[in-house]
C-alpha cells in the first residue's frame, strides 16, 4: 500500500514536472508572438506616420527624402557617434579613410551635445591657427551648429584647397566667441615623428593612429635604442584611429598581459586582445603624455600601459571615447556607422565618457621660471655676444645650419616652452635614476 502511495506521488511529481515544462514552452511561444506583434505594431506606426507626414505636409517632400531624415534622426538618437550616412557622407568617409584630403586638418566629436573639437592635427591650417582640443564649434560661416551632425559639420569644413572658411569657436577661460579665419589646405598625416632630450632621452610624438605607425614607432626604437635611458611617449591631441595599431604600439612595451578588450551586445562578440613577448622591443622607464585632445586608440594606449604600471602618466584628463564603431553598407552608396562595443582597458575599468586620468596632473602653457639677470652662464653670454658682433659687423649667423643640427633634438629652451613635456622629463629623469641604482 505504501509503495502504490509512493507511486502515485511519484506519478504526479512526474504530471506536475510536465504540465510546467508544457507552461513553459506555452508561455515562451506566447511571449515571442507577443514580442513579434508588437514589432509589428510598431512598423504599422511608423509606415502611418511617414504616410500622414507625406500626404498632410505644409511642404511637398517625397517618400525617399521622409525615410532618409528618419533614418539621420534614429541613428542620431542611439548615441553620439552612430549615424546614418548619405551617398555624399559615404563618400567622405571613404576620402578621408584614404589619408589625403582639403580641410581644415581637425577632429570633431559630440560631447554634451556640443560640437566639440578633440584635437587640432599637427602642422595643418587648423593647428596653425591656434584652434585648440576641448574647443566648441559654435558657427561654421554663417551656420550655426545647434543641432548639426558631425558628417554636416565635416562635410560643410571640407572644400577645395586655398578656400577661406570662418569658423566661430567657444574656449573655456574666454569672455565671448572667438571668430577664426583659416585657409583650407591639404591635409596629408604623418603620424610619427622622433627627436632626441640630453642625448639618451627619446620622444616620440604620435599624433594619430595610421596603419603605420606600430612599424614607425618601432623603427625609431630601434633606430636610437642603444643610447636610449627613457622614452616620453607623446599622445596629446592624437584623436584616435586603427584599433590594431594601438594594440600594435602597447605590444612595443609590454611583453604580457590584456591590452583591452571589447564587450558588445553578445557574447560571441566579445573579443580580448593580449600583449606578446616576441614583440616586445625595450622596458626603459617610460612617460606618457595625455590631454583632453587624446580620444579614442590613443587613451586605450595611454590607459593600458598605466594600468600594466609600464609608464607615468603626465597632463590632462583625456577626452572619454571608448566605443567602437562599424561603417555597414546598405546600398552600394549608402552606409550606417553603429555602435557595436565598447572598449575596457586590462583593469576592466571603462574609458566612455570618463577617459583616463593621468597619474601626474600638468597644465599646458609655459613654465615660469625665475632667473637672474645677472647669473648667465659664461658660455651663453660669449655665445649672445658673438651673435651680437656678427650683427654689428654685417655678418649673417648661420641659423640654418643651427636649425638643421636642432632638428632632431629638443632643446632646453623648447622645453621651458612646454609645461607638461617638462613636468614629464623630470619624472623620467627621476625614474631613470631609480632603475640605475
Amino acid at each position: 500500500m505504501k509503495n502504490k502511495k509512493m507511486f502515485t506521488l511519484g506519478f504526479s511529481s512526474v504530471a506536475l514536472s510536465l504540465m510546467l515544462l508544457g507552461s513553459n514552452t506555452l508561455f515562451a511561444k506566447a511571449s515571442q508572438k507577443d514580442a513579434e506583434a508588437s514589432r509589428l505594431e510598431a512598423l504599422a506606426k511608423f509606415t502611418k506616420v511617414i504616410s500622414i507626414v507625406e500626404q498632410y505636409d505644409v511642404d511637398e517632400v517625397t517618400i525617399e527624402e521622409l525615410i532618409d531624415k528618419a533614418l539621420d534622426g534614429m541613428m542620431k538618437n542611439l548615441d553620439a557617434h552612430s549615424n546614418y550616412l548619405t551617398k555624399k557622407d559615404y563618400k567622405n568617409l571613404k576620402v578621408q579613410t584614404n589619408g589625403e584630403f582639403g580641410g581644415l586638418g581637425i577632429t570633431v566629436g559630440m560631447k554634451d551635445g556640443a560640437l566639440t573639437i578633440i584635437s587640432p592635427i599637427d602642422d595643418t591650417p587648423a593647428d596653425k591657427a591656434g584652434l585648440k582640443a576641448g574647443d566648441i564649434i559654435l558657427k561654421i560661416n554663417d551656420k550655426s551648429t545647434l543641432g548639426m551632425t558631425i558628417n554636416e559639420a565635416v562635410s560643410l569644413m571640407r572644400g577645395k584647397v586655398g578656400d577661406p572658411i570662418h569658423i566661430t569657436i567657444v574656449r573655456e577661460g574666454e569672455s565671448k566667441p572667438i571668430k577664426v579665419n583659416i585657409i583650407r589646405g591639404k591635409i596629408t598625416i604623418n603620424s610619427v615623428h622622433a627627436k632626441t632630450i640630453d642625448k639618451d632621452i627619446l620622444y616620440i610624438r604620435v599624433s594619430s593612429f595610421d596603419k603605420k605607425v606600430t612599424k614607425d614607432v618601432a623603427k625609431e626604437i630601434k633606430k636610437y635604442k642603444n643610447s636610449t635611458k627613457g622614452i616620453i611617449l607623446d599622445l596629446r591631441n592624437n584623436p584616435g584611429g586603427l584599433l590594431d595599431q594601438a594594440i600594435g604600439v602597447v605590444d612595443l612595451f609590454v611583453d604580457k598581459g590584456k591590452i583591452v578588450s571589447q564587450k558588445g551586445r553578445y557574447k560571441s562578440e566579445d573579443k580580448t586582445y593580449s600583449a606578446t613577448t616576441s614583440a616586445t622591443l625595450t622596458d626603459v622607464p617610460m612617460v606618457v603624455l595625455v590631454n583632453g585632445g587624446s580620444a579614442s586608440a590613443s587613451e586605450i594606449v595611454s590607459g593600458a600601459l598605466q594600468d600594466h604600471k609600464r609608464a607615468i602618466l603626465v597632463g590632462e584628463n583625456t577626452f572619454g571615447k571608448g566605443s567602437v564603431q562599424v561603417v555597414l553598407p546598405i546600398t552600394e552608396d549608402e552606409a550606417i556607422k553603429l555602435t557595436i562595443a565598447r572598449y575596457y582597458l586590462p583593469s576592466g575599468r571603462t574609458i566612455q565618457a570618463v577617459g583616463v586620468k593621468p597619474d601626474i596632473e600638468a597644465l599646458p602653457g609655459e613654465r615660469k621660471t625665475h632667473k637672474n639677470e645677472f647669473t648667465i652662464k659664461e658660455k651663453d653670454l660669449k655665445k649672445h655676444l658673438q651673435e651680437e658682433l656678427a650683427k654689428v659687423d654685417g655678418k649673417k649667423t648661420d641659423d640654418k645650419a643651427n636649425q638643421k643640427d636642432k632638428k632632431d633634438i629638443i632643446t632646453p629652451e623648447i622645453l621651458n616652452k612646454d609645461n607638461q613635456l617638462k613636468t614629464g622629463v623630470d619624472i623620467l629623469k627621476a625614474l631613470i635614476i631609480a632603475k640605475d641604482r
